[in-house]
């Protein structure tokens, strides 16, 4: 270590595996024993006067064990209750000299650990994944310089300017509180009279609206500081940034109908996909990404950098993508580090600050604040997840579940007894030192007027989506005001967010509501489209980690099946043969294929493709099948891609589908031999929104 760096040590990728290893414990091969160590004989009956006598108090090993479970649950989060988790590592791609001394973002030959959580806002820990709800993007880096925290959502907007008001939104959103209905939506009468009594909300409710609150999986989500950072260099120059992260398999999402459904049959949808995608190894990747806006620049954007309901559009700053976070191992218990890591904007290293954005400035505390009920005490960044790899010298003291034996009888600063230690560091030595901004003014309850503007950039993001992009955000508007009992709030909403947003959209609200049409007063800003806002312009060249269904009964052409098969895995996809029961299944000519899900117990839900093989006997019966027709059906309802190869075909048919449709790809029209390489590339677009009947299949 340098002399005047004593914080300096080496972090490599496997650096926070390592620290976590002491504190797991495997049972293997071992005794039970109390909490104290003593052996237990016995742990199937409590100790007893006769077989049938009354249970004695002096049963040691009952009393813990009972005392123990009835104290296993803690307080879930407010916000965020419900998450899954991976452990991975940041590796950036260049230094970032030139615009922070942040360590981490130095040496492209140093990989940080990192632990990230991702979890719905609203709903409680047991509600479901696929809910329409804002994501949670947490990352934690265990960096040299101490724990640095990106606490984002998968939006990069939030309802509300100051966090003074944080309180009232959630407390809004939340299920009504003389009911506790609806958990983890947002489709009741109080968030909808919230929203459209606080204007500033709108731009964010556009998003809420939109498909980027449906995600098909964490692993296809975008990230979002949300806030203005600085960034400070050693010379002290500071300059704005805004980070993303760019998930290297595109963004992509589910529809509604899908979404709804997947609640009810797998509510763990996002999380088991997160845990298979690594078990499988295929791990989740996303770019750190970084718009740079140099101070003497700000003004000119004409955006108010500190609105965090304001974002700044790729067109106007490009993202300048400079490192890579990869998620390669899943928990070892999902309690002691998914439920109990604790997040906190305020942990910050050298070379990263704060702004002035009042709803950053609440969250500074606030974060730390709420782990003192829910974690049960100061000393929760003593939990092994929370805990830096750096080692932790001050003197705080004391307090529940403290873990650190204090060895000096000196616990103050300055002290000469103690060889005045722990010494401070200046900047140079790894010290934080705040950015010096000017500040001044008179003490006030006000807000600066360059947060007034609410709808433009509503407007923007709405008029930025494709069609069938806009044509979801109107359904969600119609589902969610359509729950809403009250019809002034309904009204309200219309008039006085959706009337200033766009013309079409609040005439089409308006009238699937049964209101008269709103009077429109558009607010126009500066900039028109911004294709970046839209989902639809994600990169779409890959079926990498894919999931695909593909129908048989006795009787299917397996070799067909294998051919099509070992192209759709060399292209990375996930291939799952379904038949009426599991086992194996008896193929043309005598070959057999292993099934692996039973019909019973999976959807086409569950998967982004179907694949029909030929085979006379097989269709045959899968024509006959109800349940194998409202499989295809549904799919194609979801615009999904469906494959059949020769008899295959014959199918679709029996289901009343337009084999000519666009995502359905046969050996009809593409010939055998190019029939795996157009199923791909048909599967690679994501969805077929185009389907002009898709409304009329019954699924």
């Amino acid at each position: 270590m340098a002399k005047n760096d004593p914080q300096k040590l080496s972090i490599h990728e496997r650096s926070k595996d390592e620290a976590l290893a002491p504190e797991r414990a495997d049972p293997a091969g071992s005794r039970m024993t109390t909490d104290q160590g003593i052996g237990v004989s016995h742990t199937d009956d409590s100790l007893r006067i006769g077989a049938r006598g009354p249970t004695l108090l002096e049963d040691f090993h009952f009393r813990e064990k009972m005392t123990r479970f009835d104290h296993e649950r803690i307080p879930e989060r407010v916000v965020h209750a419900r998450g899954s988790a991976a452990h991975g590592y940041f590796q950036p791609y260049e230094s970032m000299a030139e615009y922070t001394r942040a360590r981490f973002l130095q040496d492209p030959s140093v990989k940080t650990p990192v632990f990230v959580r991702f979890s719905t806002v609203v709903g409680s820990r047991g509600s479901a994944d696929t809910v329409r709800d804002v994501r949670g993007f947490a990352v934690k880096f265990y960096t040299e310089e101490g724990n640095f925290d990106l606490v984002g959502n998968n939006i990069p907007v939030f309802f509300i300017q100051d966090g003074i008001k944080f309180p009232d939104v959630v407390h809004a959103a939340k299920p009504q509180p003389h009911h506790e209905m609806p958990q983890g939506a947002t489709a009741h009468d109080n968030f909808w009279d919230f929203v459209s009594l606080v204007p500033e909300s709108a731009h964010m409710v556009m998003w809420s609206m939109s498909d980027r609150t449906l995600p098909r999986s964490y692993r296809m989500m975008e990230g979002f500081g949300v806030h203005t950072f600085r960034l400070v260099n050693a010379k002290g120059v500071s300059r704005f940034v805004k980070f993303h992260w760019k998930p290297l398999l595109g963004t992509h999402a589910l529809v509604w109908d899908e979404a709804q459904k997947l609640a009810g049959k797998d509510p763990d949808f996002h999380r088991r996909d997160l845990w298979e995608a690594i078990e499988n190894g295929d791990f989740p990747e996303y770019e750190l990404g970084v718009q740079i806006i140099e101070e003497a620049d700000a003004e000119k954007l004409g955006i108010e950098l500190l609105d965090p309901t304001k974002l700044v559009p790729e067109e106007l700053v490009p993202v300048r993508r400079i490192g890579k976070l990869t998620l390669n191992r899943n928990p070892t218990n999902f309690f002691a580090e998914t439920e109990q890591v604790a997040f906190c904007v305020a942990n910050l290293v050298p070379g990263i600050d704060v702004t002035n954005d009042p709803l950053m400035q609440a969250r500074l505390f606030s974060y730390l604040d709420t782990q003192l009920s829910r974690l049960g005490g100061p000393n929760f960044a003593e939990i092994p997840i929370n805990r830096p790899l750096v080692p932790v010298r001050n003197h705080q003291q004391d307090g529940f579940k403290r873990h650190t034996l204090n060895a000096s009888r000196v616990n103050y600063h300055p002290n000469s007894l103690g060889g005045g230690c722990p010494m401070l560091s200046a900047g140079n030595q790894g010290g934080f030192v705040h950015y010096p901004e000017k500040a001044g003014g008179e003490k006030a309850r006000v807000r600066s007027e360059s947060f007034s503007d609410h709808f433009s950039q509503a407007g923007l993001f709405f008029r930025s989506l494709t069609a069938p992009e806009q044509e979801h955000l109107t359904q969600a508007f119609l589902f969610e005001l359509g729950k809403v009992e009250t019809k002034e709030i309904r009204q309200r909403v219309v008039e006085q967010l959706l009337a200033k947003i766009d013309e079409g959209l609040a005439k089409t609200v308006a009238a699937g509501l049964g209101l008269p049409e709103p009077k429109v007063a558009v607010v126009q800003g500066t900039l028109d489209k911004s294709p970046a806002l839209s989902m639809e312009n994600t990169k779409k060249d890959s079926i990498k980690t894919r999931r695909i269904a593909v129908l048989v009964a006795e009787g299917v052409d397996v070799g067909e099946l294998q051919t099509v098969r070992k192209a759709l895995e060399k292209a990375g996809a996930q291939v799952k043969v379904i038949a009426k029961f599991l086992g194996t299944v008896k193929g043309e000519g005598g070959k057999s294929v292993e099934v692996d899900k039973s019909a019973p117990t999976t959807d086409s839900l569950e998967y982004d493709a179907v694949l029909i093989p030929g085979g006379s006997a097989s269709v045959a019966a899968l024509k006959k099948d109800g349940d194998a027709r409202h499989f295809v059906q549904e799919a194609y309802r979801h615009c999904k891609t469906l494959g059949a190869t020769k008899e295959g075909v014959e199918l679709l048919r029996a289901c009343g589908l337009d084999v000519a449709a666009p995502g359905i790809v046969t050996s009809e029209a593409s010939g055998m031999s190019k029939f795996p390489e157009a199923f791909i590339a048909a599967i690679a677009q994501h969805r077929h929104w185009s389907r002009a009947d898709k409304e009329q299949v019954p699924a």
